[in-house]
């Protein structure tokens, strides 16, 4: 055999172990991206970071991606609260708390919870708005909670729930809404406003993620994947699956449209979110009262049980601001 005609060879055998590689890493990023747009209703699933000593399972996880437990309800509210459903145009139900609060009310705040958790989280964030006097309408996202379906497409549709929740509140008769939302639920409310042109009074914004691509790399460090390629695979292959343009879901071009005051919180310890993203958010938002409230050595939490004392003044300031603007 000439050299020539081994180089030859040489080259093709490459090109079919890259043809092969390429192959191997769309299929496990296609994995991914399904095990990461659904829940399992196993109640001993629990997620874990690929800490197996076990060189097989945990090269398998590596390759198909973890489980995600569905959601349930952890509390009863302390409070009396009406459900409400809704039902999306594809037919999911959409199930919700309202409460009114003890005194006259000054408005609606309509919350919105973070990914794989629901409504029973966020009881007392809903419990700091009734004491400063306003009803709360708590909504579980699909696939979450009491609400129906079994998979989220990671706040490209769940803007739906917005709009729903939205419009039950205003054909109640209510004109002073406030929208209020953490992680997932912040990037459905940026969404939302974006999609349906709705005009809260004004939006709370906790720890929304930049885009689909940087919520899917932040997922894969923290959960011990690599990020790259695996953060732009998967990316795709979530929009291939659920039906939509993956690299197109950016929170960046959402919050173009908000006119309304804006107040955005961060944690400065937050693994999921990173500081340019929230950076890119807040330069985005198209309101000029806006506002970008970091909390030191805070993570992907709750601002409010990180630090009330803090969190209820920034609120304040900002229902107060917006009432001002429009008594």
């Amino acid at each position: 055999m000439s050299k020539k005609t081994r180089f030859r060879s040489v080259i093709k055998w490459i090109l079919w172990v890259l043809v092969f590689q390429f192959i191997l890493m769309n299929i496990s990023a296609g994995l991914h991206a399904w095990k990461f747009t659904h829940f399992y209703s196993d109640p001993e699933l629990r997620v874990t970071r690929l800490s197996s000593r076990n060189v097989f399972s945990k090269t398998w996880k590596l390759f198909a991606g973890l489980k995600f437990p569905r959601s349930v309800i952890i509390s009863s509210p302390l409070f009396a609260v009406d459900t409400i459903q809704f039902k999306t145009a594809d037919g999911t139900i959409i199930d919700c708390w309202l409460a009114k609060t003890d005194s006259t009310a000054r408005g609606t705040v309509i919350l919105f919870h973070g990914l794989a958790t629901n409504k029973s989280y966020i009881l007392n964030n809903a419990a700091e708005f009734r004491y400063l006097g306003y009803n709360v309408l708590m909504v579980d996202l699909r696939g979450h909670g009491a609400s129906g379906g079994n998979k989220t497409t990671l706040g490209f549709r769940e803007s739906e729930e917005v709009k729903l929740a939205y419009d039950y509140v205003r054909k109640s008769g209510e004109e002073t809404i406030y929208l209020w939302g953490f992680s997932l639920g912040a990037v459905i409310i940026s969404k939302a406003i974006s999609d349906y042109d709705i005009k809260p009074e004004g939006v709370i914004l906790e720890s929304p993620f930049a885009s689909l691509q940087s919520h899917l790399e932040a997922r894969s460090r923290v959960f011990g994947f690599p990020e790259e390629p695996f953060g732009f695979l998967v990316t795709g292959w979530v929009g291939i699956e659920q039906g939509y343009y993956g690299y197109g879901h950016r929170i960046t071009n959402y919050v173009k449209k908000m006119n309304c005051p804006v107040l955005l919180e961060w944690g400065s310890h937050d693994k999921f979110v990173l500081r340019e993203e929230i950076d890119a958010i807040y330069k985005n938002i198209g309101s000029a009262n806006k506002k970008l409230v970091i909390f030191d050595d805070a993570g992907h939490q709750s601002m409010l049980d990180y630090d009330p004392e803090k969190w209820r003044k920034e609120v304040v300031a900002l229902l107060q601001h917006s009432r001002s603007v429009h008594p």
